[in-house]
Order: structure tokens, then C-alpha cells, then sequence
């Protein structure tokens, strides 16, 4: 079974998705895949040079990502056209990755899209679990982890899809809320229901 695990922003999606792996299963996680992706004598890095300019490349040739980002943040056709090279490019490495761990008898595995549904990507997993949180907590942690003020905390959280549409999406949700043994508990509560071990898998 391929497990979609997906959240927001601030939402601890991480923090499932690193319990998730010391129990042992495999995760193809999209944010390193992005990074990836971008590597020096890519492919992808190569059609970022040519569409947005030498200035977005570090004086060793990496991604420059800071000047990327400022380029391309109140641009929304900038964006548009920075996603229209990134998403094939992540989603070609992720098949990639799942075609791998199938070939290797990987019976049970997640793959962690931050941007599922924003993405459309249901098609890619059997599942989707939503890692979700309170509205007021989600701006809380934020804030605190981000050090942002309220604005720039909800400007960021505005720009996803809800947490509450998320759920609609998703076949097990956990709340998030409370502490981390809670949110463990609830984990492993979705996996036995969905007779899902780790264990045969390659770790």
C-alpha cells in the first residue's frame, strides 16, 4: 500500500513523518526530492538558468535559493513558471523512487507531499493521511517557530489549501493539537486499522 502523508504548514507533519520512520517504513519525502532535483549539472537547474537568469546561481553554480524565492514572491506568473519546471521534474523523481521500492518487495511505504491537493497528486498513493491542527494552534506554532508576526503567519497559511478541506480529502486524519505521545497513539491506531506494518519492508 502507497500511504499519501500530507498536512500544512506548522501543521507537524514532520514530526509524524519522523515517527513514521523510526517504526521502520520507507518515505519518499517531496521537499528532499525537491532539493534533488536541483542539483548541480541537472537537468532542472540547467532550464532555471535559462529561464530566469545567471543572477539565481551561487559563484560555484548551485541554486541560489534565496534569490529565487524574492524573484519569484509577489510574482505570481514567475511562480507559475518556476512550479511548471519543478512539479514534472519531483514528480518524475518521485515515481522514480516509489518504482524502486516496489522493485525491492517494499510492500508498505509513505510518500510525503506537503502539496497533495494543491498539486493534485491523490492519483500517485492508495491512501492520504492528513496530519492536522486547530486553526489557533497552526498560527501559534508558526509564529514562534518562524519567529513572523500575526500578518505574515496568516499570509503564509492563506496561501495553502485549509486544514478542515484537507480532512475532506483525506481516508484518516490525525489531530495534531495536543502532545506528541497523542499524536503517536493516533498513528498507530490509523495503521493497525489499515493492517500496515513495517516489517516487510526494507528499512
Amino acid at each position: 500500500m502507497i500511504i499519501g502523508l500530507t498536512g500544512s504548514i506548522a501543521s507537524g507533519k514532520s514530526t509524524v513523518s519522523k515517527m513514521l520512520q523510526d517504526m521502520g517504513f520507507s518515505i519518499i519525502d517531496a521537499d528532499i526530492v525537491a532539493r534533488e532535483v536541483v542539483e548541480l549539472g541537472s537537468d532542472t537547474l540547467q532550464e532555471i538558468q535559462n529561464q530566469f537568469g545567471n543572477e539565481v546561481l551561487h559563484t560555484d553554480g548551485t541554486l541560489n535559493r534565496e534569490v529565487l524565492g524574492s524573484m519569484i514572491f509577489h510574482q505570481p506568473a514567475k511562480r507559475k513558471q518556476l512550479n511548471d519546471i519543478m512539479h514534472p521534474a519531483i514528480r518524475k523523481e518521485m515515481l522514480k523512487q516509489r518504482d524502486e521500492l516496489t522493485k525491492k518487495g517494499n510492500e508498505t511505504f509513505f510518500m510525503d507531499i506537503p502539496l497533495l491537493f494543491e498539486s493534485r497528486l491523490q492519483h500517485l498513493v492508495e491512501k492520504i493521511l492528513v496530519v492536522s491542527v486547530t486553526e489557533d494552534v497552526q498560527l501559534e506554532r508558526l509564529m514562534s517557530r518562524n519567529n513572523l508576526s500575526k500578518e505574515e503567519a496568516e499570509a503564509r497559511i492563506k496561501s495553502q489549501l485549509p486544514l478542515s478541506e484537507k480532512e475532506k480529502g483525506a481516508d484518516a486524519v490525525i489531530y495534531n493539537n495536543g502532545s506528541i505521545e497523542e499524536s503517536k497513539k493516533q498513528l498507530e491506531s490509523i495503521l493497525k486499522i489499515w493492517d500496515v506494518s513495517p516489517y516487510n519492508s526494507e528499512k
